[in-house]
């Protein structure tokens, strides 16, 4: 080396020997293998919230170690790809919103005979006309119709009277049974008797 020009070689020694350098590249290793084990425990719990088989949060964890230290940028990448995309707490969020939507449906009532829609204060279905409420004389307020009694004050309904049955008037008459007149001697039923000349 020409004289003048500082060792390249004596540089680098005198950098990585210096006890400051050695501090901070000793900080860094803990902070790389605290980062390596932390996402491990990462997975680990992360895989706990997003499914119910008990052993797959091992198997991720056990994804992240096995790629070492200085690899596992690789293994987070591959984990965060396969996977599921919802949580358990989400699915939850998600069902519980079907089911009020559902019951959001359910609580619009549709009339028992044409199912067609019909508000919760109607008496009678303006499509089919039949009977959906009706009135408590006691206490004014709506009654289902196959109620024995008033759910708000008790009142007892009477069932419905029924009309005496008629007879129609093109009713037929009853059957009589034909009274055979009596026969002459020797004369066949069914026949005439011979008149005398």
């Amino acid at each position: 080396m020409p004289d003048g020009l500082p060792d390249p070689g004596k540089i680098w020694n005198d950098f990585i020997t210096n006890p400051l350098v050695q501090t901070a590249g000793t900080l860094i290793v803990i902070y790389v293998v605290l980062l390596w084990l932390g996402t491990a425990y990462w997975a680990f719990r992360d895989m706990q919230a997003r499914s119910e088989n008990p052993i797959l949060p091992y198997f991720a964890s056990a994804l992240i170690i096995f790629f070492t230290p200085l690899l596992f940028g690789f293994a987070v990448v591959l984990y965060l790809i396969v996977r599921p995309r919802e949580s358990l707490a989400e699915v939850y969020e998600r069902s519980l919103a079907e089911e009020s939507l559902l019951a959001e449906v359910e609580k619009n009532e549709l009339c028992p005979v044409c199912r067609d829609r019909v508000h919760a204060d109607w008496l009678v279905c303006p499509n089919c006309r039949t009977r959906l409420h009706r009135v408590c004389p006691s206490c004014s307020r709506l009654a289902d119709p196959e109620w024995p009694l008033c759910a708000y004050c008790g009142h007892e309904f009477r069932p419905p009277q029924r009309a005496p049955e008629r007879q129609p008037e093109w009713a037929p008459a009853p059957a009589v049974r034909p009274v055979e007149r009596p026969t002459e001697l020797g004369a066949e039923p069914g026949l005439r008797p011979a008149s005398n000349p």
